[in-house]
């Protein structure tokens, strides 16, 4: 259930900005709707004070990119893994020998889906610009590992060890933006980043007791802002 609050001001702008401060959220994180104008008021209220109400409710993408817990995820039986695992290696063999006959691939089976790792020298046609056709491949994956089975299988991917790599680079990236922002007490925004990046960034930060992070923008420019958290 998406969070929600209701705020109050003398007008509109002014309770919506309160909203925004108390949620820690931008106004484009947000959908606003007006409860109390304070624009129709009676004789008897003439002379109270003008009080504008607004709800403020975050948005579900806004609410569930800073997850600090991965959902509990769903077993597969040993059936259904061996059956992921002829699936997404029968594939790889046929891609493989048609694309990079030398690469080496390992599939190892885990409770919730499988493990592929991918290792060759002349592979980044298949990690591509900050790992964006990774993560698709691994969708793929994902669906045909999932041909034939009941629950979905989850299939986690990586190509000459690329994954591990970017989330350190992430995570050093992190910290050092973490003390730029606390020695110049300015926000940082970074540049536009894919969801599973900026979740490396959040997660890196979560426990910061200086810095605190957020989502802005629209995808796919949607980028992280690191500030000094309020007092």
């Amino acid at each position: 259930m998406s969070k929600s609050i209701v705020a109050e001001g003398k007008t509109t702008n002014e309770a919506i900005e309160k909203g925004l401060k108390e949620l820690k959220v931008t106004k484009n994180m947000v959908d606003i709707k007006v409860l109390e104008s304070g624009e129709k008021r009676s004789f008897f209220s003439i002379l109270a004070p003008r009080v504008v109400k607004v709800q403020l409710t975050v948005k579900e993408n806004e609410k569930h990119e800073n997850v600090k817990k991965d959902r509990k995820e769903i077993e597969l039986s040993i059936e259904e893994q061996e059956k992921a695992e002829k699936n997404v290696e029968k594939f790889l063999k046929e891609f493989l020998e048609k694309t990079q006959k030398d690469a080496k691939y390992s599939i190892e089976k885990t409770s919730s889906g499988l493990k592929v790792n991918i290792n060759n020298e002349n592979l980044g046609f298949l990690i591509g610009y900050r790992g964006e056709t990774l993560y698709a491949f691994q969708t793929i994956l994902s669906t045909i590992a999932s041909n034939g089975t009941e629950s979905r299988v989850r299939v986690v991917l990586d190509i000459e060890g690329y994954k591990a790599k970017r989330e350190k680079a992430l995570e050093d990236l992190a910290e050092k933006l973490e003390k730029t922002v606390i020695k110049t007490k300015k926000s940082v925004t970074l540049e536009p980043m894919q969801a599973y990046e900026r979740k490396i960034i959040h997660a890196k930060l979560q426990n910061s007791d200086k810095v605190e992070t957020r989502s802005i923008g629209e995808e796919p420019r949607r980028r992280v802002v690191i500030s000094l958290k309020r007092n």
